[in-house]
């Protein structure tokens, strides 16, 4: 059977936090809290810029997998851009399908709302991932330079 997805609504908003919790801890992290997770779910889920996506590897099974999508205006490609952020598949549920099926869901989004680049980040030790994002043409020259594309960032430390 052919996995499922869908765009997670509402009343999924545990599901999705508690699929987002399992990749957090996979990561070997324990921090943000399982409840700064569900908040940030439920806050995020009412916005029109972020979509959550789920997957199920077949029929009307529970969600086996997640992917956040985040949509902003690019100057660079005068439409919005999408950023596929936080894709995760619960280990009993890989190779069946669910992660291809949230990548493909994710450009038919991006698709539908007129994106015309979808981008995002993954470890470069992660061969499976990375793998699985060039089957979808997914590249480190995506921006049409000719050069490879490196992802940056910092973080801000914040006093609480």
């Amino acid at each position: 059977m052919t996995p499922r997805t869908w765009i997670a609504q509402l009343h999924e908003v545990t599901s999705v936090a508690d699929l987002l919790i399992a990749f957090r801890n996979s990561s070997g992290r324990d921090w943000p809290s399982d409840n700064a997770f569900l908040a940030a779910v439920e806050r995020l889920i009412e916005r029109t810029d972020t979509e959550f996506l789920l997957g199920a590897p077949a029929g009307d099974g529970p969600a086996a997998g997640v992917c956040q999508l985040r949509f902003r205006p690019s100057i660079w490609t005068a439409s919005d851009d999408c950023w596929l952020e936080d894709l995760f598949v619960a280990q009993d549920a890989r190779r069946g399908g669910v992660g291809s099926g949230l990548v493909q869901a994710a450009l038919d989004r991006a698709q539908a709302r007129g994106c015309r680049r979808v981008e995002l980040d993954t470890s470069e030790d992660n061969a499976a991932a990375i793998a699985l994002y060039q089957r979808f043409g997914f590249s480190g020259t995506s921006k049409g330079s000719g050069h490879r594309d490196l992802f940056m960032g910092v973080r801000l430390d914040h006093d609480d």
